[in-house]
Formats: C-alpha cells, structure tokens, sequence
C-alpha cells in the first residue's frame, strides 16, 4: 500500500496545491518580502506578480521571515528508507515497486537519491539479481531499526501499553527462563514481556524487532551493549539411537568421523571449535535450530550446543551427551547503544538477582 510519504506519489491530474497565502486584491500590488536570494543570483523584484497560470509553492517551500532551507544533510526521509529495504529484501527493483506499490522509475530514483547523499553505493546493479554493497550489508540493520523505531512509535495501541520485547535465537535464559518471566509478571504487571524466538545471530536487536536479547558466545554486531550473565557448558548432540548417545561423556575428537551440523544463521558452533589438525570430515549446515534438530535426529550428523539446550529443546529422536574438553559458552543481555525502553534497567537487575539466587 502506498503511504503518503512514498517516491512517486503525485496529485490527480487537474489538480494543484492550494496557494500558501492570500493572494488577495488583484488590484493591489504584491507585500514586499525579506526572503534573500543566493550570493549567485539577483533578488527577485518586489514588485514581481506571481504568473496567475502557475500553482504557489507549498508553505514549506517557500519559508518563513529570516527561514532557510533545509541542508541537504536533512534530505534523507522515511520513504528513502522504506524503498531501499525493499530493494534489499526482494532483491530486485520491479519487484520492490511492486511490493511498495510504486512505479519502478520512482523506486531507481528513490534508491539513487539516498546513495547520493550517503556518498555509498548500497546495490551492486551489475546482475540481474540485485546484491547489496558490503556498505549496504552495514546500512541495512540500521536503517531498519529506524524504520521499525518510527512505525513503533506511531502504533497507539502500544503506546498506551508497551511491551519489552525480549529475542532470543534458541534456548532463551536456560533454566532461569520460567522464573524470569514469573517474578516479571508479578513484579511489573503493567509491563508486558515478550518472550520472542528470532532466528538471528542477534535475535532481531540489531534490526529494530526487539528491545532485548539473550544471545549466546561472542557477538561482533556494531552498536549492541552486552553483559554477560553466567556461563554454561557445552552438550553433543547425536543420535538417539546411535553408538555414541549411551556414553556418559565425550569429547569433541568423538565427533569429527561423521558429519558435524552447524546452524549457520544462529548458532555458535563453527568448525573453529576444535584444534586445526583435528577438524570433522565434512560438516552439514542448516539455518535454524528446528532443522538443525531434525538432522541429527535422522542420523544426518551430530551437532555442539550449549547444555540448557538439552533442557529448552527436547528430541525424541536426539540423546545430549557432556561434552568434557569444549569451552563454557557466555549467555549475554544484549540491547542497542542508546536510549531504549524505559524497563530495560529492571530487566537486566532482575536477570542478575535470578542467576545470583542459582
């Protein structure tokens, strides 16, 4: 649907904006004004009428006493957003116009007008197939949080009652998850929290989608405060009815024989995880944690995750072994570098209060 501040939206033809003032007796000559020209150009004369033929500018084009344009560091607006995260999610210009119900020429002008004032060139338009710039990679996550930030803002539903929104990729808090969300509800009924699952490396945070998240190991992501709350150990995953899933214990060089499945979307485990002379043979990769499950539990390979995934993702078809020799995994209270909701504070206080009481 087209919103009022899309490229390429134009009046109905025969139509013209109302003049921005009174353009009174036609007898009488125009007020002079004190509007300056640029240094390159003559003031326009005082006594100049206006062409009766042609509309008025809008008021926001002509300005005030003593008002200036705006710089053209102020020129980027939402619709310039807007266009380029459709241009980015299909891909494709024609079909972005179609999605933001706009002319492809307004989308192409659109698209160019933001790089130009970025001084970046955000699509690569040397295939058919649109591909962003690394720079474009960058200004994606950001210019979607101010899209989600402002469309937020403007939703009056949530504003009279405004959620914390808490992403997660997999396994959430661990077992401190249940008594989190209890002793919220019961300590801030008035402030709903969310409990949402995005298959993310950072759980929708650096996209705008949550206020929050409890992410696992190292995060890299531009622009995220995180703390680290504890730290838990690692399981294998295999097979449930494979050789390995009645062991007490393992170790990674148990697993490098068969295929290793890796979530390469949100999980934490790369090949990197065991020393470079003893790496898995050969490695099967998946983008989410449900797949991820449905793979070992085929037989397909087995797979590392940090222990409170035993718990939070239980598989009849998936035995969790310790893992004795792989590094702790940090679970971390992330949110964005700035201001933020307003209960923040009281999340994090209250995740610490709960690990502390074990």
């Amino acid at each position: 649907m087209s919103r009022p501040e899309d490229p390429g939206h134009t009046a109905s033809p025969g139509h013209h904006p109302a003049p921005a003032t009174d353009r009174g007796d036609p007898g009488r000559p125009p007020v002079p004004t004190t509007h300056r020209a640029a240094p390159d150009h003559p003031p326009a004369s005082a006594t100049h009428r206006k062409d009766p033929g042609r509309p008025s500018a809008p008021a926001s084009d002509q300005g005030d006493r003593d008002h200036h344009p705006a710089p053209a560091s102020r020129a980027v607006e939402l619709r310039h957003l807007r266009a380029f995260l459709a241009v980015a999610e299909e891909g494709n210009v024609t079909r972005a116009a179609a999605h933001l119900g706009l002319t492809q020429p307004a989308v192409s002008r659109t698209l160019a007008a933001l790089e130009r004032h970025l001084g970046l060139r955000l699509v690569d338009r040397s295939t058919h197939h649109l591909a962003l710039t690394p720079e474009g990679v960058a200004f994606r996550d950001k210019a979607a949080a101010a899209v989600a930030a402002f469309d937020e803002a403007l939703d009056t539903g949530r504003l009279r009652h405004w959620p914390l929104r808490l992403g997660h990729a997999w396994s959430a808090f661990g077992p401190y998850t249940t008594p989190l969300l209890r002793a919220w509800r019961e300590r801030h009924p008035a402030t709903p929290l969310e409990l949402l699952r995005i298959d993310d490396r950072t759980a929708g945070l650096t996209r705008g989608e949550v206020d929050a998240a409890l992410l696992r190991g190292p995060v890299h992501a531009p622009g995220l405060v995180t703390e680290v709350l504890f730290t838990e150990g690692r399981v294998a995953a295999v097979t449930a009815d494979g050789p390995l899933a009645s062991r007490t214990s393992l170790r990674l060089a148990d697993l490098v024989d068969g295929p290793v499945v890796l979530n390469t979307v949100s999980g934490i485990t790369t090949p990197e995880l065991w020393p470079p002379h003893a790496r898995p043979a050969a490695t099967l990769t998946v983008a989410n944690t449900d797949d991820w499950l449905a793979a070992i539990a085929a037989g397909r390979g087995s797979g590392v995750s940090a222990a409170s995934t035993a718990a939070i993702h239980p598989h009849p078809g998936v035995a969790y072994v310790p893992l004795d020799d792989a590094p702790g995994v940090p679970v971390l209270l992330a949110r964005r570098d700035g201001p933020g909701h307003p209960a923040l504070p009281k999340l994090a206080a209250l995740a610490r209060e709960i690990v502390a009481r074990g």
